[in-house]
């Protein structure tokens, strides 16, 4: 789909988090999130979406649960199937997923592109960011960074044509 994007930041084995909390807290990393996902349709599980603090400004949030769920401001999906539906159905809108773990998987082979914040750390985790592959994806380096003492890049992947 070339208008679903995800974006995440993991360590050198893949980790997102863990007891559905990130890891690692980095303004520079938050600047690139926000820029990258403001005035766009943002993707998430039920839990994902239930850690963060609040509704985010300037975004349409879109909830994939098998669960029963309603609050207000979000729309919700409860199968791939669906959400799939919708965002072919609404194909002039962007999408950007935004986690979690399982949702990544869902949409990885769907994505045209990864915003990944590629932290050179390693930590204890209970949630995995799916392999990218080298023989689908590009990789070109946005930018580099540091913070106490932890190197960190943002790295965009595109889909290679086939």
């Amino acid at each position: 789909m070339k208008n679903v994007s995800m974006i995440a930041a993991i360590g050198k084995n893949r980790e997102l988090g863990i007891d559905n909390h990130l890891i690692w807290h980095f303004s520079e990393d938050m600047k690139f999130f926000k820029d990258n996902t403001i005035n766009k349709n943002i993707i998430m599980g039920r839990n994902t979406f239930e850690s963060l603090p609040h509704l985010l400004k300037n975004r349409t949030h879109l909830v994939l649960t098998s669960k029963k769920y309603d609050i207000d401001g979000i729309k919700v999906f409860n199968s791939i199937d669906e959400i799939t539906d919708y965002i072919n159905n609404n194909s002039n809108l962007e999408y950007m997923v935004i986690g979690g773990a399982r949702v990544y998987q869902e949409f990885i082979d769907l994505s045209d592109s990864l915003y990944i914040t590629v932290i050179d750390d390693s930590h204890i985790a209970d949630a995995y960011f799916p392999v990218i592959d080298n023989n689908i994806w590009n990789r070109r380096v946005l930018s580099k960074h540091n913070h106490d003492n932890i190197n960190y890049e943002h790295v965009l992947y595109t889909r290679k044509l086939k």
